[in-house]
């Protein structure tokens, strides 16, 4: 499992304030130790604040690239953290909604947990997708076509998601296995 993603290289995102800590550093763990290169992309560069519990300040973390700078062939994956501030800001910038967008256009792997599927809601690619998250954005998904279960990971072709951070085990090791599979041809019917 060690080299699963060797020569992959994966996008994380982290918002300028208010991505869920370990619903970043987890997952990016997760995919480095596969062998993969990571990218934490963000709507500016520096420093970012994260979140315990959406509520308690966190380490903070260097945005490295932005999404001007960066294009979705350079990467196999991408994975898009929770917290609610954090996904309410990814949702809120048009180059970040049209970078995940795009991912789902060129069929590649996406995982998402807990509120992080708000930026999926605003890309428009839940249509026709069924998909888990923090249980307060189930009624966003139906709303936008998609289906909600309460499951700790869901994946549906390509699209891997989860609830919240006790969940975080099992949506790492799909993650992983996702980006190794490669493209998923089923992950652009909802672009």
């Amino acid at each position: 499992m060690a080299n699963e993603l060797q020569g992959k290289k994966v996008a994380i995102l982290l918002a300028p304030a208010g991505t869920e800590r370990v619903e970043f550093t987890e997952p990016k763990k997760a995919v480095e130790e596969a062998g993969a290169e990571v990218d934490v992309i963000g709507i500016q560069t520096g420093q970012a604040q994260t979140m315990n519990g959406d509520v308690e300040p966190a380490e903070t973390f260097n945005v490295e690239k932005t999404f001007s700078e960066v294009s979705v062939s350079d990467y196999d994956g991408l994975i898009i953290p929770g917290g609610t501030v954090g996904a309410d800001n990814l949702r809120g910038d048009p180059d970040a909604v049209a970078f995940i967008h795009g991912f789902f256009e060129a069929a590649k792997p996406v995982g998402v947990i807990c509120h992080g599927p708000w930026t999926l809601v605003e890309a428009g690619v839940v249509e026709g997708r069924t998909l888990t998250s923090y249980p307060t954005l189930k009624t966003d998904i139906e709303n936008a076509g998609g289906t909600w279960v309460d499951e700790e990971v869901v994946t549906d072709k390509g699209l891997v998601t989860s609830r919240n951070p006790n969940d975080l085990p099992a949506f790492c090791a799909k993650v992983v296995e996702e980006i190794a599979e490669g493209k998923h041809a089923e992950q652009s019917r909802s672009a």
